[in-house]
């Protein structure tokens, strides 16, 4: 018997978009669920992806089909359950002469055995038929479609070099992937899950067909917990959780791959984003951020050991700003970046050449170690996990008694219970209701809560109701949500997961941020 003295029907170990994910799917079935991250939620490989519900063009190169079509799929599924944190944005491909595939996709070994002349370039028709499998593999509804521009009438062909002259336009989705992570949590306890972030497991022993877990909670005590079926959701660590902990009867096929992103000043003055091509056949997006920003990334490269810290190495950092500057007329320089991340993803090991070429689908691994069964998640990406948390419960179906049916196909997240096209009425909305909110205050809030933002606001009719001003807009009283409703405890974790609010606060702010948060902690 655990601690507390239940047993769960699903432990998840990991707290990131998949495990999250599945604990969200498993409570709302009427499955009896424990998740243990660590970190705070989203503290790894989900708060540091490009932050795009996008099917994956690049992947048709390498003929990954189905993960295509499902992400694509998935895009319209994830968008009406959550139009505050993803929105709809169009991605400008420009052309030119010499875009090249990557030498090691499949399909660049059958060009060039059947089309020897186009030397690896990617020409317009065969960017256009991408486009076009792009349009229809996923069943597309509300996303409109690929188009071609005119670059030298149309604004975004104004941030370019000159000789840039013709482009395709197509649809992917922006998500705030941090703040996904976290309502997935919250709506999984709504529905029974207990979360416990900050919760370390030591150790997990099979006996009598369930799982005894050994765990260290946020206060540093020691406890029990026992589960029918335990999932290795760990992201870069599932290899470690799997033979360290759980001792695994099979090898761990884990690939690290690092992703590096620089943020950089504003270079653009619209909307979309854009979807470069390099001369080594890699792609990089640069993409609007936080209004006052442009995000760039990714790179690709092998990353050893998952408790090294990933971080944008200076080469990456040359690389993605030589990358941009071959298309943009104001070059990029280090002056022009204003912060960097970087994340692990652990993929599954495919045997590719490269770190690019590794597969972005996900494998699903159902085992017994002594008796009792685990679930290990391989790979994934986040356009994916809510498909991918069904395919989870598909696979532990055969261990539990009952594991209900798919649901979370037409569920909203919270803040999220509105049509997609009335973001713009709903902003509007929240204003009116709260007069001293200017436009950018509003959106903000609505973007981060959605319908919620009323339920942070309360009955305050000026900024001097909201408590301790921090600055660019952050009050106490919104602090005090995201302690309270959001499993947030430090400084980190509402400046750079909850929100982006550490691009705007200076130190000052942020050292006063710390003494309220601490003090309220204590109180």
């Amino acid at each position: 018997m655990s601690d507390d003295g239940g047993i769960s029907d699903l432990f998840v170990i990991g707290g990131g978009i998949n495990g999250c994910g599945i604990a969200r799917d498993a409570a709302g079935r009427g499955l009896s669920v424990v998740l243990a991250e660590k970190g705070d939620l989203a503290s790894a490989t989900s708060s540091a992806s490009t932050k795009l519900f996008h099917g994956g063009l690049r992947y048709l190169e390498y003929f990954e089909f189905r993960l295509v079509k499902e992400a694509l799929a998935e895009r319209e599924v994830l968008l009406r359950a959550m139009p505050h944190i993803s929105w709809p944005m169009r991605f400008v491909l420009p052309l030119s002469p010499d875009m090249r595939f990557p030498a090691d996709t499949p399909a660049a070994k059958v060009l060039s055995r059947t089309l020897p002349w186009l030397k690896g370039r990617r020409p317009a028709w065969m960017i256009r038929a991408g486009l076009a499998a792009y349009d229809r593999l996923g069943g597309r509804q509300i996303l409109p479609g690929t188009k071609k521009l005119d670059l030298d009438n149309d604004p975004a062909g104004q941030a370019l070099k000159p000789g840039f002259h013709a482009a395709f336009e197509y649809s992917d989705c922006w998500v705030q992937d941090s703040r996904l992570v976290v309502l997935n949590a919250r709506d999984a306890e709504a529905r029974g899950a207990t979360i416990l972030p900050r919760t370390t497991v030591l150790s997990a022993e099979p006996r009598a067909g369930l799982w005894r877990l050994r765990v260290r909670n946020a206060q540093g005590k020691e406890e029990t917990r026992v589960a029918r079926v335990l999932v290795n959701a760990a992201g870069p660590w599932v290899g470690d959780v799997a033979t360290g902990i759980v001792r695994s009867n099979s090898p761990a096929k884990v690939r690290l791959v690092r992703g590096s992103h620089i943020v950089t000043r504003r270079l653009f003055d619209h909307d979309r984003a854009y979807f470069l091509q390099g001369p080594d056949g890699r792609i990089v997006f640069a993409i609007p951020y936080e209004d006052d920003f442009t995000l760039i990334g990714t790179t690709d490269a092998d990353h050893t050991d998952p408790d090294i810290r990933p971080e944008c190495t200076p080469e990456e950092e040359a690389y993605l700003c030589r990358f941009v500057s071959d298309y943009f007329k104001v070059p990029v320089t280090e002056a022009d970046i204003v912060w960097r991340y970087s994340g692990v993803r652990p993929l599954y090991d495919d045997g590719a050449r490269s770190a690019t070429a590794a597969t972005r689908d996900y494998v699903l691994n159902l085992e017994r170690t002594g008796g009792a069964a685990v679930l290990h998640v391989f790979g994934g990406k986040i356009t994916t996990y809510r498909r991918l948390a069904e395919h989870a419960l598909d696979k532990i179906a055969g261990v539990l008694d009952h594991t209900g049916t798919a649901w979370t196909a037409g569920a909203a997240l919270p803040g999220g219970d509105f049509p997609v096209g009335d973001v713009a009425d709903q902003i509007a909305t929240l204003q009116s209701a709260y007069p001293f909110l200017d436009a950018g205050w509003a959106r903000r809030l609505f973007r981060a809560y959605g319908t919620e933002a009323h339920a942070i606001l309360g009955e305050a009719q000026s900024p001097g109701d909201l408590g301790q001003d921090f600055g660019a807009t952050l009050t106490g009283r919104e602090v005090a949500w995201l302690m309270d409703r959001e499993y947030a405890r430090t400084v980190e974790d509402v400046l750079w997961r909850r929100s982006k609010l550490g691009l705007r606060l200076g130190p000052d702010k942020v050292a006063l941020l710390r003494s309220w948060m601490k003090a309220r902690s204590a109180g």
